[in-house]
């Protein structure tokens, strides 16, 4: 049956609805919970029932290549594959083509990318992205839009405005039966006359429902709220307003107060990966030692089975033993939140006391989330702050390493950042002299696109800065992309006191509180971004792929998953034609997980006594390739291959690697 909405209360502009579909109602405002490849990680539909979500998000872009969509023809669809009978929302490809930069060729057409499955070629379309969706057979499709990054030039975000508006009406005309609704995509980046043109535009058409696009990718919370509003003001009131891809509870709970009806997000799911959870009064981090003995569950106000069943003391433990169950436990709560926070917001609306009910709620989470006193990188310009940041003193201290160089120790991890030659000579003769970035940025043309991973007290991030403020006249300008979990350390190094510890200049310093504050530190010769979370989920939002990678997370033994296949196979579809990385670690593991991921893998350099190692993409090549020598030894190691790879899958991986292009010209 075709979609319907019906409004039953509003408070202000909060809106409480109902959205009919053939496959039952959805309450409104609504939380998506996402099934990129038909699953919500971790979770069986039986728990999402349970957990009363009425409608999920399935990625249109992962599905198109596995299983396709001959294959879901014939299987029945989404809903009979997957076994869920409620509402499906389909995403049109759009973000995660986009995402490829380099890897993907745009014109009027559509997009041509290559298949990070199998690598053939692909050409994205509206109307092939409507054929997917349908053979899908989802609720809800959405327009193939173009969607830069909100930071973009001003003539991109506007030549993508237009061809958005152009593959709508393409999209709107694809589709051949009205039992699948279909939303369009309001685009136009920061720019809020764009962002009303574009809702202006679109509302013209029949379209069953409209989403707002393009944000929270580098854009402020003040900014998100202004573009929000431009849009949300002036789309049909009689139709679901959709905010793709946001965010925290605070966001969901601010757009509910502009008249937004849909939301969806990954953090959910994501951060239970990683050990975090959302509670009434914030997140919490359950690998930190203060639960370690915590007998109280992690929101006595939440009535989900975790909470009912388990003390953060348990948690913590499943935590520190790196057992499976943890990650499930945390979604199912953290689903369970943000579901109940929106069957809390339904009924302060139609009580008509949804702005009480916003300031309560807010002012009951934890102070980094909301209160405009604490800095949040990227999020919240606007706020006056501090000059000197909190200093998480507990975990993070500045410590001297045996050569007699200030590093940090993070105490809950326990080991120490660059425990060598210690924080600042390590960075710069491991990262940016092995890697040639002087000559690389001496090249001039385009930017350098270089990711951070593993941020920690910005000391390799501070070497190539200080590399690009000193390069000659005609450089090329460097893109860097930090990525980190905690800024705990950076916090304490950009302290006075730790910054006079780690012998930081000024204008390191400046560089890291500007950082701090925006989430973005911007130069001439150099522009520094901030990507918070797990590196493999703050990929795809990147606009640009990288030529170079610092890889640097915490070793094998503290995060295992970032030094697996998986992550180097993420990590290599983000990464542009002859891109490079290079890490401390020679583990074999580590070595064979960057080799099954596709890359080419040598030896580093030397740094102080321990070798390094160095990777890269074709057409570039490591400067001391591993050899069959290194594969003979490899198949008499105990320890040669990477956490991912089950003990059935051994043979098949080692039979791999040595069918590796790098061993056959060895």
């Amino acid at each position: 049956m075709p979609l319907t909405f019906s409004i039953q209360a509003t408070d202000g502009e909060a809106r409480a609805g109902r959205i009919t579909t053939g496959h039952g109602v959805i309450q409104t405002p609504a939380f998506m919970p996402v099934g990129t490849r038909a699953s919500v990680t971790g979770l069986t539909v039986q728990e999402l029932r349970e957990l009363g979500a009425e409608m999920i998000l399935g990625n249109t872009y992962h599905l198109a290549l596995r299983p396709g969509p001959e294959a879901m023809r014939q299987l029945g669809g989404l809903h009979r594959f997957m076994g869920w009978e409620r509402g499906i929302l389909t995403d049109s490809g759009g973000f995660q083509i986009f995402s490829l930069a380099q890897d993907r060729v745009v014109t009027e057409a559509g997009a041509r990318f290559r298949s990070y499955v199998d690598g053939r070629e692909h050409l994205l379309t509206p109307e092939s992205s409507i054929a997917m969706q349908e053979a899908l057979g989802s609720d809800v499709m959405m327009v193939l839009d173009v969607c830069p990054p909100s930071t973009a030039p001003a003539a991109e975000i506007e030549a993508a405005m237009q061809r958005t508006h152009r593959w709508a009406l393409r999209s709107l005309a694809a589709r051949r039966s009205d039992e699948q609704a279909l939303f369009a995509i309001v685009q136009g980046g920061l720019s809020l006359p764009w962002r009303a043109q574009s809702a202006e535009f679109l509302a013209q058409h029949a379209f069953d429902g409209f989403a707002i696009g393009g944000v929270a990718v580098g854009d402020t919370r003040s900014q998100r709220s202004e573009v929000i509003a431009a849009a949300a003001e002036r789309l049909p009131a009689d139709r679901p307003r959709y905010l793709m891809g946001v965010g925290t509870p605070p966001d969901i709970l601010l757009a509910i107060a502009q008249g937004v009806d849909m939301f969806d997000c990954v953090l959910p799911t994501s951060l239970a990966f990683q050990g975090t959870a959302f509670t009434s009064a914030g997140r919490v981090r359950i690998a930190r030692m203060e639960h370690r003995l915590a007998d109280v569950p992690l929101d006595a106000e939440c009535a989900c089975a975790t909470c009912r069943s388990h003390p953060r003391s348990y948690l913590h433990h499943l935590m520190k033993s790196r057992e499976p169950l943890l990650p499930r436990l945390l979604a199912l709560h953290n689903l369970h939140h943000y579901l109940e926070l929106m069957r809390r917001a339904r009924a302060a609306i139609r009580a008509g006391h949804y702005a009480a009910f916003l300031r309560a709620t807010l002012a009951a989470i934890d102070r980094h989330e909301h209160d405009a006193s604490a800095r949040v990188p990227g999020r919240r310009a606007e706020a006056p702050v501090s000059s000197e940041p909190a200093v998480p003193a507990a975990r993070f201290e500045v410590v001297t390493t045996t050569s007699g160089a200030p590093a940090v120790l993070d105490r809950e991890v326990g080991e120490v950042m660059h425990p060598g030659l210690g924080a600042a000579a390590e960075a710069e003769q491991l990262y940016v002299t092995q890697s040639r970035l002087a000559a690389r940025l001496a090249e001039g043309g385009a930017p350098l696109v270089l990711f951070d991973v593993g941020l920690g007290a910005a000391a390799n991030a501070l070497a190539a800065l200080r590399c690009a403020r000193e390069a000659s006249a005609g450089a090329c300008r460097l893109l860097m992309f930090s990525f980190e979990r905690d800024l705990g350390a950076l916090a304490l190094a950009a302290s006075a006191d730790g910054a006079a510890r780690l012998q930081w200049s000024a204008a390191d310093r400046a560089a890291a509180l500007e950082l701090l504050e925006h989430g973005v530190c911007d130069e001439p010769r150099f522009r520094w971004q901030l990507l918070t979370g797990c590196v493999l989920d703050a990929l795809a939002s990147v606009p640009q792929p990288a030529d170079l990678v610092f890889w640097d997370p915490w070793s094998p033994r503290s995060n295992a998953e970032l030094w697996t296949a998986r992550a180097f196979a993420t990590l290599r579809a983000h990464c542009a034609p002859g891109a490079e990385l290079f890490t401390y670690s020679r583990a074999t593991a580590v070595r064979s997980a960057l080799l099954l991921a596709g890359f080419d893998v040598g030896a580093g350099a030397v740094v102080g006594t321990k070798e390094t190692t160095a990777a890269a993409l074709a057409p570039a090549r490591p400067a001391q390739p591993l050899d069959r020598r290194w594969l003979a030894r490899l198949q008499r190691s105990s320890a040669a291959l990477p956490s991912d790879i089950a003990a059935a899958e051994v043979p098949a991986a080692l039979a791999r690697i040595a069918a590796h292009p790098q061993f056959g010209s060895a």
